[in-house]
């Protein structure tokens, strides 16, 4: 399929009022609504050819539906590459990455994923194909259509085609892995975040069993340094002091695997365990952020939830998963638990779960102030609501 003959199946489904479900990896298939099982069910793996490859310009146009681990294969080739850190690399999309406004966890220091794009063809739901930004690494005079489409969810448009700036591929990623004694938690967070060398990832991990050893009392810390070999050994050597000074008596180094072992603490924030689970994303500080997931872990035990936690040490995000014995012990209690879940966390969002009643669950949080908007870009670019319809924030 081309872009051509894309749009004019959008503009045939937009006079016909049909509405049209956009996927493509299905990685993220937990967030969102679930899709209207009557829409035509659009795959854009077939987009999946990297158009333009320019190294010494730093830049890459790939079509959305190519996967993030062949992307990444072909930039490492001339050391480059563009940090989106979604789950499962293997099947996950550019286009879906994007499309979903997902956030990874190196975000602090490398930024998001919507900061690396330049430039986008997408085709509108009246079947235009809409062409923004270009090739080059510019300041843009006016609002960045491409970027108004990343978050969208597929609301908006179908994103065909992303332009991307690069980034250089750290000559060293070093993985360090600490069983956390009692009373250590909150000593060596603290002094993680006192380095001079700042971790381009760390997680406080309490279950999700995706490393191998066991949690120490107050569950586990993973760390990864990135940067030239010297910056990573100077790192290494601060952290280890650090972590002493905490209390926390050996620290696992992990060079062969560090990327992998990363990579695994990034899938489980959207593992489902089957039809039993649900994950939630809380936003939150990293200062207040390990406070908030152990009151999550307490509103859950009430309710006599497992939980499983993971803790974006740097960026502040909050990933609880809570799972019941079997799917009907879940489904008799999720409704209830997610009425007082976000009443002490509005913003929560769930990320992952196959459960039925996520259909009624408040899967996007409480709706932001700037819905009023959204519902305008709704109405100007997609007035039949046919793209992804009732998938986004507030039925969009």
């Amino acid at each position: 399929m081309t872009a051509e003959s894309l749009a004019a199946l959008i503009a045939e489904c937009n006079r016909d009022g049909r509405a049209v479900t956009v996927r493509a990896g299905g990685t993220l298939s937990g967030m969102g609504y679930p899709p209207d099982p009557d829409a035509l069910q659009l795959s854009m793996l077939d987009f999946d050819e990297i158009v333009e490859d320019a190294p010494a310009d730093l830049t890459v146009a790939v079509q959305s539906g190519v996967r993030l681990r062949v992307l990444a294969q072909r930039l490492a080739a001339h050391s480059t590459h563009v940090p989106f850190d979604a789950p499962f690399a293997n099947d996950a999309t550019v286009g879906g990455t994007l499309s979903a406004g997902w956030l990874g966890p190196r975000r602090h220091l490398y930024g998001r994923p919507r900061d690396f794009v330049i430039g986008s063809v997408a085709v509108l739901a009246d079947g235009t194909i809409a062409r923004a930004g270009g090739m080059v690494v510019k300041n843009v005079a006016g609002y960045d259509m491409s970027r108004l489409y990343v978050g969208s969810f597929g609301t908006l448009a179908v994103l065909v085609q992303a332009n991307l700036k690069t980034i250089a591929l750290p000559e060293a990623t070093r993985g360090f892995l600490m069983r956390l004694p009692e009373g250590t938690r909150a000593r060596a967070i603290s002094h993680m975040h006192a380095l001079d060398v700042v971790p381009a990832a760390a997680f406080w991990i309490d279950g999700f069993k995706t490393l191998e050893g066991e949690d120490g009392i107050e569950g586990r810390l993973f760390v990864i340094l990135e940067g030239s070999r010297a910056v990573v050994d100077r790192g290494t050597r601060e952290l280890r002091a650090w972590m002493g000074r905490a209390g926390v008596p050996d620290t696992s180094v992990i060079d062969a695997g560090a990327r992998e072992a990363f990579e695994r603490i990034v899938d489980a924030y959207v593992a489902s365990i089957g039809e039993r689970s649900i994950t939630y994303r809380i936003p939150a500080f990293h200062d207040d952020a390990i406070g908030r997931a152990m009151a999550l872990q307490t509103l859950a035990q009430r309710f006599e939830f497992r939980t499983d936690v993971i803790v974006d040490a740097m960026n502040g995000d909050v990933i609880v998963r809570v799972s019941d014995l079997d799917a009907h012990a879940l489904g008799a209690k999720i409704e209830i638990f997610d009425d007082a879940l976000h009443d002490d966390e509005p913003e929560a969002i769930i990320i992952a779960g196959n459960h039925p009643s996520r259909a009624v669950l408040a899967v996007w949080g409480s709706a932001p102030d700037a819905l009023p908007q959204m519902r305008a870009l709704k109405e100007r670019f997609d007035p039949k609501r046919i793209l992804n319809p009732g998938r986004f924030v507030a039925g969009l």
